[in-house]
């Protein structure tokens, strides 16, 4: 089943009240089937023409970049880690579908989508992006908490690989559970954990 706008939403609401101005938690958004598993994923994420990356959080925060075997897959514990894999709505049209979902935005704001998979604590870090992004909660939960406005003055350590910030002030924090979307303008800091 292809996924669906929640009929309710009022889009130009959204973009009066907070398209590039304020973060916003849009509960029940989307209704969704995963159109895609986790071991679908990591077998994109072996591919050499894919980007991928996984980010482990063991004693400290650290990044590798795909492709990846199989056998790194499998030997992975149960907890403190994310895989992230760029622009998988060109391989997939059930998740191009979700592109599809936003056409109030005009075509040219659209970039990839991006599907991650967490084990429990799983995470990238506390960052920002200089785009707008759309946090789409698929099978599962995470907590997101989403904190200032950040500048080309704020701090942030390379030394994992990732430009994680150095200090981050809590403003708002959130559950999404399936289907729940939570969206951050460019440049607030936000960073979530896998339930």
């Amino acid at each position: 089943m292809l996924p669906r706008l929640n009929s309710n939403f009022n889009a130009q609401n959204f973009l009066e009240k907070h398209w590039s101005k304020s973060p916003a938690f849009l509960p029940k958004l989307i209704s969704i089937e995963d159109p895609i598993s986790p071991e679908e994923l990591a077998g994109l994420a072996c591919e050499e023409f894919i980007e991928s990356r996984l980010v482990t959080n063991y004693d400290q925060r650290s990044l590798t970049h795909g492709p990846f075997s199989e056998e790194q897959f499998t030997s992975l514990p149960d907890n403190n880690w994310t895989l992230l894999v760029q622009s998988v709505d060109l391989y997939m049209d059930e998740i191009k579908a979700l592109k599809s979902l936003f056409q109030f935005l005009p075509n040219w704001l659209l970039d990839d989508v991006m599907v991650s998979y967490a084990v429990p604590g799983g995470g990238v870090g506390p960052h920002f992006d200089h785009y707008d992004v759309f946090l789409i909660q698929g099978e599962g939960s995470r907590r997101w908490r989403v904190g200032e406005k950040c500048d080309s003055n704020t701090a942030v350590h390379t030394s994992s690989g990732l430009n994680l910030l150095q200090e981050t002030k809590l403003a708002e924090e959130f559950l999404l559970e399936k289907g729940d979307v939570l969206y951050v303008p460019p440049h607030y800091a936000h960073w979530g954990e896998a339930i």
